[in-house]
């Protein structure tokens, strides 16, 4: 039974305080510039998920410089950050006081950035457990068309004018704002943690999780890479050491976890498999579906990766026909579709062009980012 270390920051950074410095009036002024000139802008934090949407034609606006965690308070489990602040100097900051942010957070590389963090809106294993990245978000600071700085929401969940836009900046990838700065919700850390590896087929791995999802049991990481069962356990000492007892299986004392969350186990890597990776979100009782390639199911199966050569719309019509979605994640083949996310509809186009007409109306920011025109 050991403690999660795979969900620390590198060890290095763990001893460095988020550097503090407060970039708003540049970026103000910039944007301001742009907002004069029609100039589209392309928002860069550190880099690491680049890959994730459509590229964007625009003069770079970099916010690496805009660092510092402005408050925090573990007594009320809350922390405010600015959008360049480096992940790993968060979730250092948060190690000292025995916290973390709890959605699990990939990074992608050293220098990703909490803007990034929350503007691509993605979760680690820990997911279905505890609550993706829109859960923890208690409000945020960000700078609008105009140039302008508003705030939203706060230390406490809050809708404003009927937008609840902290919640929704999250995922927009920078199509509606820039993000300035963001307050989390911050947990404890598990006093312990175990990880297991059963081996059994998807069909049993599958049964079981439901089976033990019905029951008080502290998993917060299910994972089946086609062979074996990986399962992380973690809550107090004696519920994890008797849950351990209960399932079985060895222990695992493998870095899977984190190389799961990074993206970095070699089903994922390019030299091992040159074929499309796609990311398919679906009900986590979905059957396997039948489309042709590999599978790495995690997220209990709401989340199932997929090699495969197939073309996209056959993809996303079995995902769609399962209640689900499917998105090209591919970091090796940055860009190599026109339309990574899915389709919107009808509907949905309209609601998405209402909006950023509303929040960016000159379209100067990260267009074209989600969607063609938006």
């Amino acid at each position: 039974m050991t403690h999660p270390q795979d969900q620390h920051p590198p060890q290095d950074a763990r001893t460095l305080p988020a550097r503090d410095h407060d970039a708003s009036e540049a970026l103000l002024e910039r944007v301001r510039q742009a907002a004069a000139t029609g100039t589209a802008l392309r928002f860069v934090g550190g880099g690491s998920k680049g890959f994730y949407g459509r590229p964007v034609a625009g003069e770079t606006l970099s916010l690496a410089e805009h660092t510092g965690i402005v408050n925090y308070d573990p007594v009320e489990l809350v922390v405010t950050v600015r959008a360049g602040t480096r992940l790993a100097d968060l979730q250092a900051a948060l190690a000292q006081e025995g916290q973390q942010l709890a959605f699990e957070p990939p990074h992608f590389g050293e220098d990703a950035t909490v803007g990034g963090t929350v503007a691509c809106g993605l979760s680690g294993p820990r997911r279905p457990w505890a609550g993706s990245v829109r859960d923890f978000v208690l409000g945020t600071r960000m700078i609008t068309h105009d140039g302008k700085r508003l705030h939203f929401g706060g230390e406490v969940m809050k809708n404003v004018a009927g937008y609840d836009l902290s919640r929704l900046m999250v995922g927009a990838q920078g199509t509606l704002g820039i993000i300035d700065e963001v307050s989390f919700k911050v947990l404890p850390r598990p006093a312990a943690s175990a990880t297991l590896r059963l081996e059994m087929g998807l069909g049993d791995a599958m049964a079981r999780l439901a089976e033990w999802g019905r029951k008080p049991m502290p998993i917060t990481g299910a994972a089946h890479d086609g062979e074996t069962l990986h399962l992380r356990l973690e809550g107090g000492a004696s519920s994890v050491a008797n849950t351990q007892a209960q399932l079985g299986g060895e222990p695992d004392g493998t870095s899977f976890w984190t190389q799961l969350r990074e993206l970095e186990l070699a089903f994922f890597s390019r030299r091992h498999d040159d074929r499309p990776l796609w990311r398919l979100s679906l009900p986590h009782r979905a059957p396997p579906l039948a489309l042709d390639g590999d599978t790495l199911v995690d997220w209990a199966g709401a989340q199932r990766w997929l090699r495969s050569e197939l073309p996209a719309a056959t993809i996303r019509q079995h995902a769609a026909q399962a209640g689900g979605h499917a998105t090209l994640v591919d970091r090796d083949r940055a860009h190599g579709v026109d339309a990574p996310f899915t389709p919107l509809s009808v509907v949905m186009d309209k609601y998405h062009r209402q909006l950023k007409a509303k929040l960016d109306p000159k379209g100067i920011f990260n267009p074209g980012r989600l969607y063609e025109g938006l």
